[in-house]
């Protein structure tokens, strides 16, 4: 005979996340035959995964705090929460901008005097977390088109014939070009 089970720490699961999965499970159970709706909710949440890793990925490949796995988390658990707010709590996903945002902060470095690393990776969570919440209520042409769109602005500096539209770009070669200018202006003499 064994022992008892141990017990779930409270403070690691919130009443209302328990509440509106086991409604979710409960009216899950009860669909036997609605097999379309169980394949859409599958659909959802693996475009949810498949959006936000390809984001993931990115990052993980340019050097960032979080990578892959990370941006596939919060995708998936935002478009669970996508779900879940079509029917049982439609304000679920205020709590997703709130939590991203906590997150997002985490991954904000200050590197001293007048250097801040990762604000991009914290914009991009919070995008991810957005795709994930456009998948998981059904958006998957948003979802789509957001990740496509966030992968060309992140991946602009990095293709040749993008470049044009990187604005550190045209800030590096403009700041050459001032520079290398032998238009001087000297100050008035002094009489």
């Amino acid at each position: 005979m064994k022992g008892p089970e141990p017990p779930v720490r409270a403070s690691s699961v919130t009443p209302v996340a328990v509440h509106l999965l086991a409604t979710e499970l409960l009216a899950f159970s009860h669909r036997a035959g609605d097999l379309p709706v169980r394949w859409e909710m599958v659909v959802r949440l693996l475009a949810a995964l498949g959006l936000t890793w390809c984001i993931g990925f990115e990052r993980e490949l340019r050097g960032s705090p979080a990578g892959d796995r990370t941006f596939a988390l919060i995708g998936v658990g935002s478009a669970v929460v996508g779900y879940l707010a079509l029917n049982d709590a439609p304000n679920a996903l205020a709590g997703v901008v709130t939590g991203i945002g906590f997150i997002g902060a985490g991954v904000i470095i200050h590197g001293g005097k007048d250097m801040i690393h990762g604000v991009t990776t914290a914009a991009t969570i919070y995008l991810a977390a957005a795709v994930g919440a456009a998948a998981g209520q059904g958006q998957l042409l948003m979802a789509l088109v957001a990740t496509a769109m966030t992968l060309l602005i992140l991946e602009v500096r990095h293709v040749k014939h993008l470049r044009w539209a990187d604005g550190g770009y045209w800030a590096m070669k403009l700041s050459a070009q001032s520079d290398d200018d032998d238009f001087h202006v000297d100050p008035e003499p002094e009489r």
